[in-house]
């Protein structure tokens, strides 16, 4: 009888552990299902991108004038929400700013991704949009982050044709997380959404989230947006850019472009090459002006021109105008600029060739040394600034403060009141700027 209770004892004792072991291995089973699995089984939809631009953040161009990729961030604050974090940036823009805020629920745009912004340090702000997550704290709120960042990334390839590639390994990429930019590139120490996603992806899914497993789920919207821009365009549609955009809703914000910062373009018309300048080079009337024509148009371009008598202007030599234009001939190489008498909007233009102005007189010479932004936030150009190249702003050396770079050229200018400066033409991130002796340290 005891033996029988003793073997009988032992049977439960045996199905009872069977039954606990099973049910611990289900239970991991479960949690351990990826979180892209869990993605595509429950079928997750990516929220709706809303455009709510704050028009106060800084404009300044990407070095090369466009994005080359995107950086992933994440806030590292559990506490907050995703209208607490974009009031935040709001107000303490200067030290950093992204462009855009990710949750569960939203994918919130507040900076015009046209321009760069500074959230990584140099080289990187220049180079990358960059976005930040919000901490989530249950499964289902990551799993939907998670898939909003991914089709966010994705969206951001596609508006600006970018190829997928991640840089995670090999620092060469589009697809960045801050981690692989402290580690590649510089400019910060931080590590950011790797410790976000290893401790959310154990604790909601058995095993840490990586970011080769985010890289996939992005070429997953990537190559389905691909597909359906291709369906689209058989069809006659648009671009890919143009598809995208369906997917944007518009906040209460518009973006606002700066037309201060525009690219120095060329545009050719009957045999004349056109220069735009940023509108805020200004000149002289040459002390001999009368002696040459004043016109509606450059002459000999096509177009039917009109000529005016200075003297019904009422101007004088060595008076200021405002430059916006320089025009080419491209076969006799004659140079007329765009002029105008008031610097608004409303003023009359005319066009005058070049000898009717007096610009800086720039010095130029040979330089390859290395130089330090110091602590003066300044403008670098594409040309010097009231010299008959005309400029315009492309960056700001925000991100670049405390760091050095190599010069390629040296200018000495005498302006057109007679003051002395020099400048330097630097090398960033493979494109020529044009900054001020006075933004370096050691100088």
């Amino acid at each position: 009888m005891i033996k029988n209770l003793s073997k009988k004892y032992v049977l439960v004792l045996i199905a009872a552990v069977s039954f606990f072991t099973l049910s611990i291995f289900n239970v991991k089973s479960v949690n351990s299902a990826s979180l892209n699995g869990y993605i595509y089984k429950h079928n997750i939809k990516p929220a709706k991108i809303t455009e709510d631009i704050w028009s106060k953040f800084p404009k300044y161009k990407y070095s090369g004038g466009k994005p080359k990729g995107v950086v992933i961030h994440e806030t590292a604050n559990p506490h907050s929400s995703i209208y607490s974090e974009i009031a935040y940036m709001k107000k303490y823009w200067r030290n950093a700013f992204v462009h855009s805020f990710v949750d569960d629920k939203r994918i919130i745009n507040i900076a015009n991704t046209n321009y760069l912004s500074w959230g990584v340090g140099y080289p990187g702000n220049a180079r990358f949009i960059q976005f930040e997550q919000i901490e989530v704290h249950s499964k289902k709120a990551f799993a939907k982050e998670v898939n909003n960042s991914a089709y966010y990334t994705a969206y951001l390839l596609h508006k600006y044709n970018l190829p997928a590639v991640s840089a995670e390994n090999t620092g060469k990429g589009t697809v960045w997380s801050h981690k692989s930019v402290a580690k590649h590139l510089g400019g910060s120490n931080h590590t950011d959404p790797i410790g976000y996603y290893k401790s959310n992806g154990k604790k909601f899914f058995g095993k840490a989230y990586t970011m080769s497993e985010f890289f996939s789920l992005v070429k997953h919207y990537y190559n389905k947006h691909s597909n359906k821009t291709t369906t689209n365009n058989s069809n006659g549609n648009n671009s890919s850019s143009n598809s995208s955009n369906s997917d944007v809703n518009q906040g209460n914000s518009n973006p606002v472009e700066d037309k201060a910062i525009s690219s120095n373009s060329s545009n050719v018309v009957n045999g004349v090459t056109y220069n735009d300048g940023s509108g805020k080079d200004v000149a002289k009337l040459s002390y001999n002006y009368s002696k040459y024509g004043i016109y509606n148009h450059v002459k000999n371009a096509g177009y039917k021109t009109t000529s005016y008598k200075w003297k019904k202007l009422g101007v004088k030599a060595e008076q200021l105008v405002y430059v916006n234009n320089r025009a080419v001939h491209n076969k006799n190489h004659s140079v007329w600029y765009r002029i105008k008498f008031a610097n608004n909007s409303n003023a009359k233009t005319y066009w005058v060739p070049e000898k009717a102005l007096t610009f800086n007189s720039v010095q130029y010479s040979n330089s390859s040394e290395s130089m330090t932004f110091n602590g003066i936030e300044s403008k670098l150009y594409d040309n010097i600034p009231n010299s008959s190249h005309l400029s315009n702003e492309k960056m700001s050396n925000y991100s670049l403060l405390g760091h050095a770079v190599n010069t390629v050229q040296k200018a000495t200018v005498k302006d057109i009141n007679g003051n002395q400066s020099t400048w330097y033409k630097v090398s960033i991130d493979g494109h020529n700027y044009w900054a001020n002796a006075n933004s370096f340290s050691n100088n």
